[in-house]
């Protein structure tokens, strides 16, 4: 028997420790060559670290959320036979998988949404055992998979209640039919958010503290202004229905790729927007190529995935790579180029609903813009009253470099090519 000491790998460039995230072993466990033992989060990507030996775990290097340093034991492992020569490279390496803000695994790659959303522990989402029912309602149209709310189905938690047990008559189940599950089963209504719960305390680890980190960080050194300007985006949602019309192979127009061209295009009339600043050098530089954020939520939390040369691309483009870079962040199979190098964010939050916000610049950009939701409303056009769709938008600008009347004269040429749709599509 011997004991083989796994020491943390070099894992990227630069890097002089890593957090532990998660342990996929504990002590007296039995692991197998190549078995995963835990993750660990640089700033640049969460990497797997795999065992080289098979054997049995007899220490491990600390708790969730503690760092090692580079070259540190992170595991001991007793081994049967004699303990390989070298240690391994890490085997595996993938970004920590956004969506509805960081993003961002480097520096530079803070998002522009300030979010509070945290990650609900296993524990929690598992239902509590339900109460057996007075009379047996018929199994629920969505077919055993239960299709609801996170303050619905904590409201269900609290009082006990089976959701698989719940009717909907809707695609999902609502508050109004927990009220009729409890009535036909002879319970009361009970007040929405009244039943006590325990505290939890939760650990702030890995992809969450890096956004923390950065967000504190961009309000500490950039002094944000906001503008908020609303666009009749009336003649520019018909556009988009007819085009959809007519798509063929190509994937379905949502409005977020009209907005980046015509941002596209307002910041080669006022490049100081698609800057970056360096405050140590104290140098501003304006990019020729835009380079796209899109803040993209994800079971892990936010990340912003970049849409290069965003400029040079039509909108049924733009429209395959919002989904491709989208979809790659969520399952977290974006590599480190594409999380990386964005000169300006967008963010969208308008199918929560929310009419403004104040979205947070990632440094080293020097600005963002977030989408608030579409609505319908009557508006005076040449003396009339109509019907128009609307909505706002919100730009934050670092003060250091952009100046308000640039960021609104920016949000006013925006406004031209966002409500001119022929001129937005013109090459």
């Amino acid at each position: 028997m011997s004991l083989y000491q796994f020491k943390l790998p070099d894992i990227g460039e630069g890097i002089a420790e890593a957090e532990i995230v998660a342990w996929h072993v504990k002590v007296g466990d039995r692991v197998e060559e190549d078995q995963q033992l835990a993750d660990m989060m640089t700033d640049k990507a969460t990497v797997e670290m795999e065992s080289p030996v098979a054997g049995t775990v007899k220490s491990l290097a600390g708790e969730v959320g503690d760092q090692v340093a580079i070259g540190s034991v992170l595991v001991e492992i007793e081994t049967e036979g004699a303990a390989p020569a070298k240690e391994p490279a890490a085997k595996s390496e993938k970004e920590q998988p956004l969506a509805d803000g960081a993003e961002k695994p480097t520096k530079e790659q803070a998002t522009a949404i300030p979010t509070t959303a945290t990650e609900e522990p296993k524990a929690a989402r598992e239902p509590a055992p339900a109460p057996q029912p007075k009379a047996e309602p018929a199994s629920p149209p969505h077919g055993g998979k239960v299709l609801t709310t996170p303050a619905v189905r904590q409201r269900a938690r609290d009082l006990g209640i089976d959701l698989s047990q719940v009717q909907t008559t809707g695609d999902r189940i609502r508050h109004a039919d927990l009220d009729a599950y409890l009535l036909y089963n002879g319970g009361s209504v009970s007040g929405r958010g009244t039943a006590p719960r325990a505290d939890e305390t939760i650990k702030v680890v890995g992809l969450r503290r890096k956004i923390a980190e950065n967000m504190q960080e961009a309000k500490r050194r950039i002094p944000h202004f906001a503008l908020v300007e609303q666009f009749d985006v009336t003649a520019l949602e018909d556009t988009r229905a007819m085009m959809n019309q007519d798509r063929g192979n190509n994937p379905k127009l949502t409005i977020l790729p009209f907005l980046i061209t015509a941002l596209s295009k307002a910041m080669a009339e006022w490049p100081m927007l698609n800057a970056t600043y360096d405050d140590d050098a104290n140098v501003v530089t304006r990019h020729g190529a835009v380079h796209m954020g899109v803040a993209t939520q994800t079971d892990g939390g936010l990340m912003v995935p970049v849409i290069r040369n965003a400029e040079g691309m039509n909108v049924w483009q733009l429209a395959r790579e919002v989904l491709r870079l989208s979809e790659a962040a969520r399952t977290g199979k974006a590599s480190r180029e594409e999380l990386s190098g964005p000169t300006f964010t967008i963010s969208s939050l308008g199918p929560m609903g929310g009419i403004a916000s104040t979205p947070v610049i990632a440094p080293p950009q020097v600005a963002t813009i977030a989408v608030n939701k579409l609505q319908e409303i009557p508006v005076i056009v040449d003396g009339e009253l109509e019907a128009r769709k609307v909505m706002n938008l919100s730009l934050s600008c670092d003060h250091r470099v952009v100046d308000g009347w640039d960021a609104a004269s920016f949000l006013q040429t925006l406004k031209g090519y966002v409500e001119n749709p022929l001129r937005l599509l013109s090459a």
